[in-house]
């Protein structure tokens, strides 16, 4: 368990579309992970975001959502 702060948040909106909610005020279903690659990269193996979310996601997704925060972790 981490502090609100140090997480971020993976949202899935009314249209089922998946992204990262860096500020974490986006409307939506959302499923917290720390800021590391690592956590991420784990939470997709265990399908953590598809069992949060209840719907499977793409491969292309998984690989966007992974450059954002792969970004974000640069600034």
């Amino acid at each position: 368990m981490k502090p609100k702060r140090e997480l971020i948040r993976v949202v899935k909106n009314k249209e089922n579309e998946i992204s990262i909610d860096f500020v974490g005020k986006k409307p939506g279903r959302g499923a917290y992970i720390c800021k590391k690659v690592e956590c991420f990269d784990r939470a997709r193996k265990a399908n953590g975001f598809e069992k949060s979310f209840e719907t499977s996601i793409d491969c292309e997704i998984y690989e966007a959502l992974r450059k954002e925060l792969e970004t974000d972790n640069d600034k």
